[in-house]
């Protein structure tokens, strides 16, 4: 299998970079002949609409294709037999399994016909909550091969949040696990999923997975076993359910939701299309991770987040790549687990995020003996900026200074890598996500949306922005478009904002240095400020709260709280049994995830005489920078600041 859109050179990423912005629609047409398609003449008319005002953006509109046929179908007949995942177990003394193209292409048929029994239609949205097993791939093909849309929940989401998701997409069938393995631990998914159905209205099915074998509750009319479903299909169509046909779909149908946090408590549905993802998830996997077919694909995130939809689900299978998938965690049953899997699966591309880099790092290098890492051909991050010390660890001692290190900056919302050096074939910068991708035309600009023009030192530095849309762009929130355009088209006009800052050098190179809105970003992982201040002012006792992140040695950012208890709830004595019960609060309504990481008692927040809370003040504090806090004259009580200072953990 070859890649004819796969860059080979520096001269031609420039050429490709070039054509890419003056041109887009022949571009893009272009990739998109690599793909199977139902019909795709307008291509040839217009293949591009787009206006970042309302916003609206369509991609080969009028196209008709499936997603499922282009990541299993066309692969049969040419690699068939090629290994499509490599699932490798929590417990390193399982048997590991491999599917490949055909047997996924077989399971997912099957699925997707249990989906048609159990109801569930085009359009319909149906939600995952599973743990990281083959099944969960399966799921998510079967729901895209039927045209529903998939929303798949991280497993670490607690009742609450999964209810909030539910009721936000209106969904009507979802499919979980009685449990799932993650390090020594075993979530009982069923169990949460009966919790958060607790007076919904809505959902119709619930199909579960045997994976724990912990014992669970199954309501009559409302629960089926995944297994009991399965073997039906099977036993009514035989090898007739190869044959189960996959629904025409617009290139501009929805594909599916991925809720993420924002900057109100109130999760926001992201919102990808059919076309433009497929061909933006397998054109950036090919080119940034230089993929060659035969070799073995290592992405340790979980699908509950969007690097699993995108590098290893979609990109991977619509490339015809063998992708390796991860149950456990990279420091159980030890801290040489993802070694012990390079060394085993002999993985060419690891991808991984800094969090764990750095984790790694800090059990020293016995972790590291007598495992053989030669096959590494390429190292990637993602889900946050990588620093300096922790990118020479990995340079110096996984890829043994011979493998190039793709520093992948994205989001949930742009589906797939924007900014990134191509590896081996564009210069890496260590710390810096370098040159963005065809497609992508990015600009630093200034709190009043001008472009920066004038060097700092040796480099640019302001928001991050973009200014024309790539195939993969997230098209709406769903149900609430207003609020797609509030939260990334309104703070500069006819330009979509990323939320982060940056640098850029001299020669066109970025770096991100983070969030400049009320988002954090802990251990990869977007959190909104205000959804951690709602689970914490929900406690019994809490007047109100702010939430700001700090350096984190490990996790890049961490969470530091800053509470006002009422007067009758404040006995110092208490206050660690007090902080535990907060964070059993927010790990309720939120999930462990969320939990602070700091939990500073204060009798009141700086706030401004309208009522403001002055966050830069807090975020000062908890960075450990106490002198040079700005003008404070313009609080409402000034002392409070000094009473925080003092008491700053």
């Amino acid at each position: 299998m070859s890649y004819p859109f796969q860059i080979k050179s520096l001269e031609q990423y420039h050429i490709d970079y070039k054509k890419s912005l003056e041109d887009p629609e022949g571009f893009w047409s272009g990739v998109a002949d690599s793909f199977e398609w139902r019909k795709k003449q307008p291509f040839s008319k217009k293949g591009l609409d787009w206006n970042f005002t309302e916003p609206s953006v369509k991609w080969f509109e009028g196209a008709k294709l499936n997603i499922t046929e282009n990541c299993l179908d066309r692969h049969l007949d040419s690699i068939g037999d090629r290994p499509a995942i490599i699932w490798e177990p929590n417990d390193p003394n399982e048997k590991v399994r491999t599917l490949t193209y055909k047997v996924l292409h077989k399971k997912v048929c099957e699925f997707a016909q249990v989906l048609r029994n159990n109801g569930v239609k085009k359009g319909d949205r149906v939600c995952i909550y599973m743990g990281m097993i083959p099944e969960l791939v399966v799921a998510v093909l079967g729901c895209a091969r039927i045209g529903a849309i998939h929303s798949v929940i991280f497993g670490g989401f607690s009742a609450q949040s999964i209810a909030d998701r539910l009721y936000d997409a209106e969904a009507e069938y979802i499919i979980t696990c009685d449990g799932a393995f993650r390090g020594a631990k075993d979530i009982p998914l069923k169990s949460i999923i009966d919790d958060a159905l607790i007076g919904n209205r809505t959902v119709k099915r619930v199909i579960v997975h045997t994976r724990t074998r912990t014992p669970v509750s199954m309501i009559k009319g409302r629960d089926v076993w995944w297994r009991d479903e399965v073997e039906d299909v099977v036993e009514s169509m035989h090898e007739e359910v190869l044959k189960v046909p996959a629904e025409e779909m617009d290139a501009e149908d929805p594909l599916f939701i991925l809720y993420t946090s924002g900057s109100t408590g109130k999760p926001k549905g992201v919102v990808h299309t059919t076309a433009g993802y497929m061909l933006w998830t397998t054109y950036t996997f090919v080119n940034v991770f230089q993929y060659n077919p035969g070799d073995v694909f290592f992405c340790t995130a979980d699908i509950g987040w969007i690097t699993g939809h995108s590098y290893i689900v979609y990109g991977p299978l619509l490339a015809g790549a063998t992708c390796l998938m991860f149950e456990g965690i990279p420091t159980w049953p030890d801290a040489g687990r993802f070694w012990d899997i390079v060394d085993k699966h002999k993985v060419n591309t690891l991808y991984t995020a800094p969090t764990a880099i750095r984790s790694l790092m800090s059990y020293g290098m016995d972790p590291l003996k007598d495992k053989d890492l030669s096959s590494l051909k390429v190292l990637g991050t993602v889900g946050e900026p990588i620093n300096e010390e922790a990118w020479h660890w990995y340079d110096e001692h996984i890829g043994k200074k011979k493998c190039p290190i793709v520093d992948t900056w994205w989001q949930t919302e742009t589906g797939g890598i924007l900014i990134s050096n191509l590896a081996g074939v564009t210069p890496a910068k260590p710390s810096w996500a370098t040159l963005p991708l065809p497609g992508v035309k990015p600009v630093l600009v200034d709190e009043k949306g001008e472009e920066v023009t004038e060097l700092t030192d040796t480099h640019y530095s302001g928001n991050l922005c973009l200014t024309m849309p790539w195939p993969g762009i997230l098209r709406t929130t769903w149900g609430d478009h207003e609020r797609c355009r509030q939260t990334y088209f309104s703070t500069y006009e006819n330009k979509y904002f990323t939320g982060d800052g940056a640098f850029k050098d001299e020669e066109g190179n970025f770096r991100i240095t983070g969030r400049v809105d009320d988002v954090l970003n802990v251990s990869g992982h977007r959190l909104g400020t205000a959804e951690v201040e709602n689970a914490i002012n929900m406690m019994a006792g809490v007047v109100e709260s702010a939430v700001v992140g700090y350096p984190h040695e490990l996790k890049g950012q961490g969470i530091y709280a800053y509470v006002v208890l009422d007067g009758r709830n404040r006995h110092e004595e208490d206050d660690q049994l007090t902080k535990q019960d907060l964070l059993a609060t927010v790990s309720r309504i939120i999930g462990p995830i969320a939990k602070p990481d700091k939990i500073q008692f204060v009798s009141a927040l700086p706030k401004t005489r309208s009522g403001k809370i002055m966050r830069r003040i807090l975020r000062k504090v908890a960075e450990g920078e106490l002198e040079n806090l700005g003008d404070t004259s313009t609080l409402l009580d000034p002392a409070v600041v000094d009473e925080i200072k003092e008491g700053k953990i």
